[in-house]
């Protein structure tokens, strides 16, 4: 199962969770957020991780411009756009693209059917905040197109496997404190998803 640690703000989280093993990294770059990273400080991140691992930036009400020249700055491979977009709107981006559907019921999960994307639980601060989804929406849904996010942790992750997801993403699930990964989390996370 594909493994995406979000919310990095330091590159010792950063190697962490790369050594155990996942496949991309988040870095958010929304400034209302507990784990908000300037481009600046992500560049000098991403310029000492290894080139298999994905770096993909958080968005959220942000212009195409904008994310194009974060992503180019900061060396980001893909943006995770975490709003309502139109298709306009994604032509303009010059990055590849991760689109969000913020799930409040069960026929959410159809949004953007055929597409890789991203579902997570919809709260008022566009995520981190360690909501779940209800498990029993996916029952009949297309889920290997689908990068499951939303309250999980090593905890619980082992659940969502029998559902067949491409991935899972976490933030809040693999925390010390708001940004601060403990590493001992990440670890055992990383070990139960890819069991």
């Amino acid at each position: 199962m594909w493994v995406k640690i979000c919310g990095i703000t330091n590159l010792e989280d950063a190697l962490c969770a790369i050594n155990a093993g996942a496949d991309a990294l988040g870095f958010v770059f929304y400034q209302h957020s507990p784990r908000y990273i300037s481009p600046e400080k992500a560049k000098a991140i991403v310029e000492q991780l290894p080139l298999h691992v994905k770096k993909i930036g958080l968005f959220v009400e942000a212009l195409p411009e904008e994310i194009n020249v974060t992503c180019k700055t900061s060396f980001i491979d893909m943006a995770q756009i975490h709003f309502e977009v139109d298709e306009m709107f994604l032509l303009a981006l010059d990055v590849p693209y991760l689109l969000v559907t913020r799930a409040e019921k069960q026929s959410d999960v159809t949004q953007y059917h055929g597409r890789l994307r991203l579902v997570d639980a919809y709260v008022e601060s566009f995520g981190g905040a360690g909501a779940r989804l209800e498990l029993s929406w996916f029952k009949h849904a297309d889920t290997h197109n689908i990068i499951l996010a939303g309250g999980l942790s090593p905890l619980n992750v082992e659940e969502v496997k029998p559902f067949g997801f491409y991935g899972v993403d976490v933030s809040s699930g693999v925390e010390k404190s708001k940004g601060i990964k403990d590493h001992e989390k990440v670890d055992a996370f990383l070990k139960k998803a890819k069991a």
